[in-house]
């Protein structure tokens, strides 16, 4: 009996340590592996030291992305909830100012040079300066082809973003309105460079259905404006898809938005954001 008993403590300690064999093997052949990702990570330009684990992390769960979309989504903060671990957007005053579920203006804050749209607007509504003049402009060249765009809404402070939001509360849920609507703060229309469009005539909700909206496919970058929240980009955006909501951002980064069809979000995180020194 005892030798059976001492046989089986031998088979025991011997499967213990083939089982702590294996197990630091495992472990050693995923840290090389992961090493060797990160290697491959690192020759990306937009690559964020401090993001390593987390590029790790989602890739295990978004097996399906490349590289370049695995970097661009973690500094966009998609591996978290929306509206978590918020921060104060940097580059105000600029076109290229980022507002979103993750980047916030307090409730102070205006940007410089707000002029009133002159044409083509329902009421009195403001535009950045530059903003303002390339919207003019645009306008008066649609009306060239028997078109007719109109400004609904543009500028809107903080305040007004609060009331509206919190007015779409009373008849939806939070998780629908945060599909459609910003919290205060996170609203690019504070930014004094986005536009709400109709064509005067249809309901902005069915402004895809409009010749309109079709020139401004075929022409908006030109004068320096995006479809912000397009069709498909829902993850990415945090929004559904909004036919009428134009940011302007100068046509430089307009006409690359638009030749890689990509959003603003994926342009800031590969050409603004490493700007910052995150060494």
């Amino acid at each position: 009996m005892k030798k059976i008993i001492f046989i089986l403590v031998v088979l025991l300690f011997v499967f213990i340590l083939l089982f702590f064999f294996w197990f630091y093997k495992i472990r050693d052949e995923e840290k090389y592996q992961n090493k060797k990702y990160i290697k491959t990570l690192e020759k990306i330009d937009y690559y964020i030291p401090q993001n390593e684990q987390r590029y790790i992390n989602y890739k295990q769960t978004h097996f399906n992305l490349n590289d370049e979309d695995i970097v661009t989504q973690v500094n966009l903060n998609l591996d978290k909830d929306f509206y978590t671990d918020t921060m104060e957007t940097p580059y105000k005053n600029t076109n290229y100012i980022l507002i979103n579920k993750f980047y916030y203006v307090d409730k102070e804050y205006v940007p410089e040079s707000l002029e009133e749209i002159t044409i083509c607007t329902k009421g009195s509504l403001y535009l950045v300066e530059e903003a303002k003049i390339q919207f003019e402009k645009m306008c008066q060249d649609v009306q060239k082809e028997n078109l007719k765009i109109r400004a609904i809404s543009a500028y809107r402070d903080y305040t007004y973003q609060l009331n509206l939001y919190n007015k779409y509360l009373v008849h939806d849920t939070k998780k629908n309105v945060d599909t459609y609507s910003a919290r205060a703060g996170h609203s690019e229309h504070q930014s004094g460079l986005t536009v709400d469009l109709d064509n005067t005539v249809t309901d902005f909700n069915n402004f895809e259905s409009t010749d309109e909206f079709l020139w401004l496919e075929e022409n908006a970058y030109k004068y320096g404006f995006i479809l912000r929240y397009p069709k498909n980009k829902e993850k990415i955006t945090g929004y559904s898809y909004e036919a009428w909501h134009y940011r302007y951002v100068g046509e430089n980064i307009a006409s690359y938005i638009k030749k890689h069809n990509i959003t603003f979000d994926e342009y800031y995180v590969r050409f603004i954001q490493n700007k910052v020194n995150y060494s």
